[in-house]
This record gives structure tokens, C-alpha cells and sequence, in this order.
């Protein structure tokens, strides 16, 4: 039952995870995005209000970055979905690398451009997504052996 529970939950925050990217590639332009905007461009300009140019460049990368958080949500739900739910270990290993390295180089990258916020942010999901539903279905999964 616990193993359902932590797998699921992986499932629903990997599909929350594309949205939120989904959100973030069509709305980054947008004031719904001010509360990143606001965390994030002072660690670059002298206000919270990026120049016209870095605002059209950053439309850009936050557009990429929110399609590119789609893709892995969407994977990262395939492998919830199927092989994890089957006990396939290689779909525990295949999830615990692909969010080990995220979390390490992002949160490193975000940490030496002095982008906190990033990094706390990445410290929760990592937590929600990564370190919950893998420490709680280790066990089951060692067992599968497969």
C-alpha cells in the first residue's frame, strides 16, 4: 500500500511539474510571472524590472526552460506511470540519476549566480519529487529485483 501511495505521488508531481512548465513557456511574459521576475532580477539588474533587451531575452530562455520542465514532467510521469508502477528498478535508478543530476547542477549553477530563490525553490521539489518517493519505495524496489 505505501508503495502505491509514493508512487502515485511521484505520478501526480511529475504531471504537476509539466504544467508548471507548460505555465511558465506560455505565461513567463506575463504578470502571473512577476513573483520570479521579482526573486530574480535583482540578482542581475538594480531592480526588480529587467532592462527592455534582458526582458526580451529572458522571455526567451524562461519560454525554453518552461518547455524543457514539460519534457521532463512528462517523462518522469511515463516512468511513474509504467515501470515504476511495475517495480521495475531500472525506473527507480533511471529517476533517482536523471533528478540527482538536475538538482546538483542546477542548484550549483543557481548558487555561484547568487540565485537563491532558484536554489530553495530546487531544494523543495527535489524533496517532493525526488528524496520522498524514492526513500519510501526503495525497499519494494531492492525486493522487485528487477
Amino acid at each position: 500500500m505505501r508503495f502505491e501511495f509514493w508512487q502515485r505521488w511521484l505520478l501526480v508531481c511529475s504531471i504537476l511539474i509539466a504544467l508548471f512548465g507548460l505555465g511558465m513557456a506560455l505565461l513567463c511574459t506575463t504578470p502571473l510571472f512577476d513573483v520570479f521576475d521579482s526573486q530574480v532580477n535583482p540578482v542581475f539588474w538594480d531592480s526588480a524590472v529587467a532592462p527592455e533587451q534582458a526582458a526580451r531575452f529572458q522571455g526567451w530562455v524562461y519560454g525554453v526552460l518552461g518547455a524543457t520542465m514539460m519534457g521532463w514532467g512528462i517523462t518522469i510521469a511515463f516512468l511513474a506511470h509504467y515501470p515504476f508502477r511495475r517495480r521495475e528498478r531500472w525506473a527507480w535508478t533511471a529517476t533517482a540519476a536523471a533528478l540527482g543530476a538536475w538538482f546538483v547542477l542546477d542548484t550549483s549553477l543557481s548558487l555561484a549566480f547568487g540565485v537563491v530563490f532558484n536554489a530553495v525553490f530546487n531544494t523543495v521539489l527535489i524533496v517532493l519529487v525526488g528524496v520522498l518517493p524514492l526513500a519510501f519505495t526503495y525497499r519494494a524496489m531492492r525486493q522487485a529485483g528487477r
